[in-house]
């Protein structure tokens, strides 16, 4: 496995299940992660509890020190933050290379997936495809907006599994190598306008 983060400074943006899964597979792949949430109502001690690690994880809340922010080689965005935040642009503006949870994930799966996705129907078809083909093959994942983080699973893959992704529109908006075997787009109507503000976004 070509493990291109290994030693990298990496910036997870959320700290919700996304944000905390992204965090634990980069302790996993020998990175350096630092959580981070804008939310000031939070508390670092409590967010760092959620963290299944005896690791030490910095988690800052609310504002970033410049030297931490200039210290980053690559941000995770969880799929709650827009790509055109204003703290996002400011690192896309020094050309940091940033990536979702999903992209995360794909950099270490060795097997095959099937992503869904569509405006409605997503849930019901990945849960459906995932028993058909763990009726045939195992081992399968069913990953993503399910429940499942994708990140949380993809160590556990192999040349012969199949993870079935729920893909939302917000995950596929930070995609770059991702490449599933099989797509389905269920359908598209107009959804989420306030976070892509056209329907042809």
């Amino acid at each position: 496995m070509n493990n291109i983060l290994k030693n990298q400074v990496v910036l997870v943006i959320g700290t919700g299940i996304s944000g905390i899964s992204a965090v634990e597979l980069l302790l996993k792949v020998q990175a350096t992660p630092i959580l981070y949430d804008g939310n000031e109502n939070l508390n670092a001690e409590d967010v760092r509890k959620k963290l299944d690690t005896d690791q030490y994880v910095p988690v800052y809340i609310g504002d970033l020190p410049e030297d931490v922010e200039y210290s980053v080689e690559r941000l995770v965005l969880s799929p709650g933050v827009p790509v055109d935040h204003a703290f996002v642009k400011k690192f896309a503006d020094r050309s940091v290379q940033i990536w979702g949870e999903i992209e995360l994930a794909y950099a270490f799966e060795q097997g095959h997936v099937i992503a869904i996705t569509g405006t409605n129907g997503k849930t019901t078809t990945t849960a459906l495809t995932g028993e058909i083909i763990k009726a045939s093959n195992e081992p399968t994942f069913v990953v993503g907006n399910i429940g499942s983080p994708y990140t949380g699973e993809v160590l556990n893959t192999t040349p012969n599994s199949i993870t079935v992704a729920e893909i939302s529109s917000f995950q596929l908006e930070t995609i770059e190598r991702f490449r599933p075997t099989v797509s389905a787009i269920l359908n598209i109507t107009p959804d989420h306008l306030d976070r892509h503000h056209s329907l042809e976004n």
